[in-house]
C-alpha cells in the first residue's frame, strides 16, 4: 500500500507542487488564441446569443476544445434547445470537468484538460431524455468532421498507482496531455480516500490525450503492458487493492480489437494475463496533488519500471 504519510504531506503541500514553471511550460503548447477567444475562453465571458458558427451546425464529426485540441462532444449529442448556444446532453468520457460559478448558482463547465471555460451546464429541463444541457459557446470548440483525421485521440489505462504510469506516458512521443483519476466504479466524482478504502469500485486511472499522426493506440498500449505487470490480481508491486487492478478503458471497438490482440499476444508467450477490458465511463479527475507527481517532486516510481515484451 502506499505510505499514507507520504500522501497526507502531499496534499498539503499540493498546491506548492503547481509551480508557474509547470504551468508556462503546459501553456506553450496550447494554441494561439485571439483577443475574442481569449476573452471567453480564458476571462470566462460569454458570446452574445444566436452569434456563434455553431448554433445551428448539424455536421457530423466531432467538437474538440479550440485552446488544446482535446475531444469534447460529439455530434451525434447535440440537439437544438434553441436558446441562442450550442446545446449537447453528454460530453465524451472524462472530457469536461464541472465547477461551481463565481455567481454561486450555475456550474460552469471547463475542458478537463487545459481548464478553458466552454459555459455552464444545466439539469432538469425536459430537452431530451438525458435531462442534461451543456450550454457552450462556440468560440470555445473547433469542429472535425467525421471524414477528417482527428487532431487528437484518448485513451484510458490502469495499471497500479497512477504516478507511475503517468511517469512513463507524458514522455512517449506523440503524447499531447495527461492526467490521472478514476473510472470504472459507480461513485460520482470520488475523492482519492473513498477510493483507497476499495468500496466505490474505481481504479485509479490515467487518461492520455495523443496525435494520432505521431502515434496510435496500439503503441500506447504496448507500452501499458510494459511498464506494469499485467499478471498480477487487484495489485501493482506493494499497491494492493481493487483499485490498482490491471484495465483498458477502451473508447471504442477499434480499441477494444487491438487491446484483445495484445492480450493474445503475451498469453502466447506464456504469461497469465489479468489485464481486464471494459468500455470507458465517466473519468473523474483527481485532487491537484497527484497530477504528474514525480515531474513536481523529481522522484522514481517505486513500483513500475519498463520490461520489453512484444
Amino acid at each position: 500500500m502506499k505510505k499514507q504519510l507520504v500522501k497526507i504531506i502531499c496534499h498539503v503541500f499540493g498546491i506548492l507542487l503547481m509551480n508557474s514553471a509547470l504551468s508556462q511550460e503546459i501553456e506553450m503548447k496550447w494554441n494561439k488564441l485571439t483577443p475574442e477567444e481569449e476573452r471567453v475562453i480564458v476571462h470566462k465571458a460569454t458570446e452574445r446569443p444566436f452569434s456563434g458558427k455553431y448554433v445551428a451546425h448539424k455536421e457530423t464529426g466531432t467538437y474538440i476544445c479550440k485552446r488544446c485540441n482535446a475531444p469534447l462532444y460529439h455530434s451525434s449529442d447535440k440537439f437544438d434547445s434553441h436558446c441562442g448556444w450550442p446545446s449537447f446532453d453528454d460530453e465524451i468520457p472524462g472530457a469536461v470537468k464541472r465547477l461551481p460559478d463565481a455567481d454561486g448558482l450555475r456550474t460552469e463547465i471547463v475542458c478537463a484538460n487545459c481548464g478553458a471555460h466552454l459555459g455552464h451546464v444545466f439539469l432538469g429541463e425536459g430537452f431530451t431524455s438525458k435531462n442534461v444541457r451543456h450550454c457552450v459557446n462556440s468560440i470555445s470548440m473547433k469542429f472535425i468532421p467525421a471524414e477528417q483525421k482527428t487532431e487528437s485521440d484518448t485513451a484510458y489505462f490502469a495499471g497500479g498507482c497512477f504516478w507511475g504510469v503517468e511517469y512513463y506516458f507524458q514522455k512517449e512521443k506523440g503524447v499531447i496531455s495527461t492526467q490521472v483519476g478514476y473510472m470504472g466504479g459507480h461513485r460520482k466524482n470520488p475523492t482519492y480516500e473513498q477510493v483507497c478504502s476499495g468500496t466505490t469500485g474505481h481504479a485509479e486511472t490515467m487518461q492520455v490525450v495523443f496525435d494520432p499522426s505521431k502515434t496510435d493506440f496500439e503503441t500506447l498500449a504496448r507500452l501499458f503492458f510494459e511498464i506494469h505487470d499485467p499478471t498480477q490480481v487487484d495489485r501493482q508491486g506493494p499497491d494492493i487493492g481493487s483499485q490498482y487492478r490491471s484495465v483498458i478503458f477502451y473508447a471504442d471497438d477499434n480499441q477494444k480489437q487491438i487491446s484483445e490482440k495484445l492480450i493474445g499476444l503475451l498469453k502466447e508467450k506464456g504469461l497469465k494475463v489479468a489485464t481486464e477490458l471494459s468500455a470507458a465511463t465517466a473519468f473523474w479527475r483527481a485532487e491537484d496533488y497527484h497530477q504528474k507527481y514525480y515531474q513536481h517532486t523529481g522522484k522514481k516510481p517505486y513500483c513500475h519500471g519498463y520490461q520489453k515484451r512484444f
